[in-house]
C-alpha cells in the first residue's frame, strides 16, 4: 500500500525567518496560518530566529509563504525568509509549536518594548474580564521586552519575570496556540502577577492595587509630583497645566531650562497647543509611541514646561498603568519625565528611588523588575519625515541595517556625549539605546553594562572583536577601549557621523559632499572641529574639503557651555561688540586671549550658533548642550524675513575652503546698532548659513563629481537651518541625505565609526 506522505503532489518546505520574530507572537501566527491552510508541519524558536517545517502542495506552500511576508504581527520586523530545504512529499497529519532550541550561534533579533494592544486596552476596562484594571496586562502583541530579557533566546525563564509563577489560567493562556497569550513571557494577572504600590515621600506604602492608581490620580490633581515606575525606568509626573507644580519640579531638580516631555491622554488635548498635522499625528499614535517634538501653537501653556523652546515634547500613553491613571482622573496632560537629579540618568531600580527623595511627594512603584534603563524615544519631523533625536524605547535593539559587508564582529563606542554603543555580528548592525553623557558616573556604568549585554546576548568573542572609538585620548569611551582585548581602531568623529547617514541608506559606493556641523569634536590637526565639509564615500574615505574659519575658544571646553565666553573669541577681530556681552566675561575672554595659556582653535558651528545667540542676549550658562542654538531658532522662527547676510568663501589653499565667519558677524553688529528686531537677525543668521551651505555645493561641484549632499551633526537638528538649506539644495538639482534611523546628534556617531572602521579594516 503506497504511503500517503509519499504523495507526489505534496511537497516539503524548510523555511527560516530572521528579524524581530520572538516575543510578537510570530509562532501562534504561523500556527493559525498553517492551521487555515491544512498544512503540516511545525515552527519553532532558535537562536537564529524562527524554524518552519510546512508540507502542502507547491500552490498552497506559495500562499504561505506570501501570508508570512504580507500578514505577520504588527511589532514583526520579517528582514528574509530563506527555504532551507525543499523535498518532494509530506509530513504528518496536524501542525505543532515545538519547544525552542538553544544551541548554535545567536542571530535572532531582541525585539523593542511594545506599546499597549488594543485588544488589551478593551480588556483592561472590560469589567467581565479577569484582568479588569490590571496595570500588567500584556499579550504576545504587546508589553516589555527588552527592558526585561536577561539573555537569549527570549523565555520566560530569562526575564525578570521568573520570578512570578504563573497561575493554573495564565499558564493555560500561555500553553494554548490558538490563544493570543501563547507564550506571551511577561504573561501575568492579578492572582499570580506583580502589582503596584504608592508610597510617600517617606517611603511607607499607603495604599496597592488599584486603589494606589486611584489616589495617585487623585493627588496628581492636587499639584503633587509622583515619581511613578514605567517600562525603562520612573518617570516623575505632575501637572502639566499647573504653573506652580511644573515650577516646583524645576527647583527640585535644579533643571532650568531643559524642557520637560508631557504625556498626553490623547490628541484632542493638544489640540491648539501645538501645530498637528498628518505626519505629527501618524508619529504620535506610531507603535513606538515616542516623544514627537511639534511647534508651539497659539494657546498657551506655562512657560516653564520648555522655556526658550520653540516646541514641546509630547507622547501619548504607551502601558496599562498610563491609561489606568488618566481614567482615574489624572490630569489629562502630564509633565512625564525622567526621574531623575539634573544631568544623572535615570532611575529604573527600586532600590535607587532614596536617589528620588526630595524631588517625589509620593512614589508609585511595580514589582515588575526593569533589567536595564530604557528612556524614551524622541522624534521631530524634517520635511515631513521622522528624524529620531534620541534613539532608545520602542526602536532599541532592532537592527539598523543587514549587510553581508559586517560579517566580522565590531564594537564601535559612540561619542562622548549624548552616547549609544554599535555592535555588527553575523551580518546584522545593533545600536543600543540611549545611554547618556559619559561625563556622568551612572552613565559610565551604564556604558559598560550595555556592552557586556549586548555582547552577551549575542554571543560576541571581544577577544576577535574590532573595537572602534573616537580619536580623543580622554573620553572614557576611548579609555574603557583600551581595557578591551582585541585590534583597536580610532575614527574621527565628523568622518563618523558623515558615515552614519550613508550607512543607515546602505551607499556603500557612493561619492558624495558631507556637511558635519556639531558642537565640538577632535581634528585631524588637533583643532576642535564642528563645521566642516567632506568629500568622498564610505568605500574611499573622507577628504575635509571645507571648514569654518578658526577662532580662539577663550577657557576651552568651559566655553561650550557659556557662549559670552566662546562669543569672545569669535569677535576678537571686530569692533564695537563689547557692550552687547556682560563686561565681565569680555575682560576675562580678552585677558584669556592676550596670555600666554594655550588657547584652542574651533571650527565649531555650534560655537558660532552660541556667538550670535550671545550678541542677541543669551548670557546666561547653558543648562543643557544646544540650549542657546535652541534659544535662537525659537527667536528666528517668530520673524522670518528675507536674508540680507552671505558667509564669504575665500580661498585658504589650493584644496581647502574656508568660510570667513566675520562679514557675517560685521552685517549682523550693524543692523544691531541700526535697532534691527533681534528675531529678524536671528532669522537672517539661519538664512545666511542655510545660502552659505547652497554657495559651497555650488562651488566644489566645479572641482568634484557628486549628485548627493549629505547633511550629519547636532548642528541639523536645528529644523528651521534644515528646511532652509533642504530648499535651496534641491533647488540646484542636488538629492539630499540625512539620519533618520540614528540620531544626527552624538547619538548616531556609533554607526558612522563601525561603517568607517569596516572600511579601513578591509584587506
Amino acid at each position: 500500500m503506497p504511503n500517503p506522505l509519499d504523495q507526489p503532489h505534496l511537497q516539503t518546505l524548510r523555511l527560516r525567518v530572521r528579524g524581530v520574530v520572538q516575543g510578537v507572537g510570530f509562532r501562534p501566527f504561523v500556527f493559525r496560518l498553517a492551521q487555515a491552510l491544512g498544512l503540516s508541519g511545525w515552527v519553532r524558536n532558535d537562536l537564529e530566529g524562527v524554524l518552519i517545517e510546512v508540507s502542502a502542495t507547491p500552490e498552497v506552500l506559495s500562499s504561505f509563504v506570501q501570508a508570512l511576508r504580507e500578514q505577520a504581527p504588527p511589532a514583526a520586523r520579517i528582514e528574509r525568509i530563506d527555504v532551507v530545504e525543499r523535498r518532494p512529499g509530506g509530513l504528518p497529519p496536524g501542525f505543532t509549536i515545538i519547544q525552542s532550541a538553544a544551541s548554535g550561534p545567536i542571530t535572532t533579533l531582541i525585539s523593542p518594548d511594545l506599546t499597549l494592544c488594543e485588544d488589551c486596552l478593551q480588556e483592561l476596562f472590560d469589567p467581565a474580564n479577569r484582568r479588569y484594571l490590571y496595570p500588567y496586562i500584556n499579550c504576545t502583541n504587546c508589553g516589555p521586552r527588552y527592558s526585561i530579557i536577561q539573555q537569549l533566546p527570549y523565555d520566560r525563564p530569562h526575564t525578570t519575570m521568573r520570578a512570578f509563577e504563573m497561575c493554573p489560567d495564565c499558564a493555560a493562556e500561555y500553553h494554548d496556540p490558538t490563544n493570543r497569550r501563547f507564550h506571551a513571557q511577561p504573561i501575568a494577572c492579578p492572582v499570580c502577577g506583580p502589582q503596584v504600590h504608592l508610597w510617600n515621600a517617606r517611603m511607607v506604602p499607603i495604599a496597592s492595587r488599584h486603589p494606589a492608581v486611584a489616589e495617585a490620580a487623585q493627588l496628581l490633581r492636587e499639584g503633587q509630583i509622583l515619581a511613578i515606575k514605567g517600562l525603562g525606568g520612573y518617570h516623575l509626573a505632575c501637572n502639566a497645566t499647573n504653573p506652580q507644580a511644573v515650577e516646583a519640579l524645576r527647583t527640585r531638580k535644579k533643571r532650568r531650562a531643559k524642557p520637560f516631555a508631557l504625556m498626553a491622554k490623547d490628541t484632542e488635548v493638544l489640540r491648539g497647543h501645538v501645530l498637528l498635522d498628518e505626519a505629527a499625528l501618524r508619529l504620535l499614535k506610531s507603535l513606538e509611541r515616542p516623544i514627537v517634538l511639534l511647534p508651539k501653537g497659539p494657546v498657551p501653556l506655562p512657560e516653564a514646561l520648555a522655556p526658550g523652546s520653540p516646541d514641546l515634547g509630547l507622547m501619548l500613553p504607551y502601558t496599562p498603568l498610563q491609561h489606568l491613571l488618566f481614567a482615574e482622573g489624572a490630569p489629562p496632560l502630564l509633565v512625564m519625565t525622567s526621574a531623575n537629579r539634573s544631568g544623572e540618568p535615570m532611575v529604573y531600580r527600586d532600590e535607587d528611588l532614596p536617589a528620588l527623595a526630595g524631588l517625589a511627594d509620593f512614589f508609585l512603584i511595580g514589582e515588575r523588575p526593569i533589567a536595564r534603563r530604557v528612556d524614551d524615544s524622541i522624534v521631530a519631523l524634517a520635511d515631513g519625515k521622522p528624524m529620531l533625536l534620541r534613539r532608545a524605547r520602542g526602536f532599541a535593539p532592532a537592527p539598523i541595517l543587514r549587510s553581508e559587508r559586517f560579517q566580522r564582529p565590531i564594537l564601535a563606542l559612540g561619542a562622548q556625549l549624548k552616547n549609544a554603543i554599535a555592535l555588527c555580528t553575523g551580518g546584522q548592525v545593533f545600536v543600543s539605546q540611549h545611554i547618556g553623557d559619559l561625563e556622568e558616573l551612572e552613565a559610565r556604568l551604564a556604558f559598560q553594562q550595555t556592552i557586556r549585554d549586548l555582547t552577551q546576548m549575542f554571543q560576541v568573542n571581544l577577544e576577535q572583536t574590532l573595537v572602534v572609538h573616537d580619536l580623543h585620548p580622554d573620553y572614557p569611551s576611548t579609555q574603557y577601549a583600551a581595557e578591551l582585548p582585541g585590534p583597536k581602531q580610532a575614527v574621527q568623529h565628523h568622518q563618523a557621523h558623515i558615515a552614519s547617514v550613508l550607512a543607515e541608506h546602505q551607499r556603500w559606493d557612493e561619492t558624495v559632499l558631507g556637511f558635519a556641523f556639531d558642537g565640538a569634536g577632535l581634528g585631524l590637526d588637533g583643532a576642535i572641529w564642528g563645521g566642516e565639509v567632506f568629500y568622498g564615500s564610505l568605500n574611499q574615505g573622507f577628504k575635509r574639503v571645507a571648514h569654518l574659519h578658526y577662532a580662539p575658544l577663550p577657557g576651552g571646553d568651559a566655553a561650550a557651555a557659556f557662549p559670552p565666553q566662546a562669543a569672545v573669541g569669535f569677535l576678537r577681530d571686530l569692533s564695537g561688540w563689547e557692550t552687547l556681552l556682560p563686561e565681565q566675561v569680555v575682560q576675562q575672554g580678552k585677558s584669556l586671549l592676550r596670555s600666554r595659556l594655550p588657547i584652542p582653535l574651533t571650527s565649531s558651528m555650534g560655537r558660532l550658533f552660541d556667538t550670535v545667540a550671545a550678541l542677541l542676549g543669551f548670557h546666561t550658562r547653558q543648562d543643557f548642550e544646544g540650549q542657546a542654538a535652541m534659544w535662537l531658532e525659537k527667536l528666528a522662527r517668530t520673524c522670518p524675513a528675507p536674508s540680507a547676510y552671505r558667509f564669504s568663501l575665500p580661498l585658504l589653499q589650493e584644496e581647502l575652503l574656508e568660510w570667513d565667519y566675520r562679514p557675517l558677524l560685521e552685517g549682523l553688529l550693524l543692523d544691531l546698532k541700526k535697532g534691527a528686531p533681534k528675531e529678524q537677525v536671528a532669522w537672517q543668521f539661519h538664512a545666511a548659513l542655510a545660502n552659505a551651505v547652497v554657495d559651497v555645493a555650488r562651488t566644489l561641484r566645479e572641482r568634484y563629481v557628486y549628485s548627493t549632499v549629505v547633511l550629519s551633526g547636532g548642528v541639523w537638528q536645528n529644523r528651521l537651518l534644515h528646511s532652509l538649506a533642504l530648499v535651496e539644495l534641491q533647488a540646484q538639482g542636488l538629492e539630499v541625505c540625512w539620519n533618520r534611523a540614528v540620531p544626527p546628534g552624538d547619538g548616531g556617531i556609533a554607526l558612522g565609526q563601525l561603517a568607517l572602521a569596516q572600511t579601513l579594516q578591509k584587506p
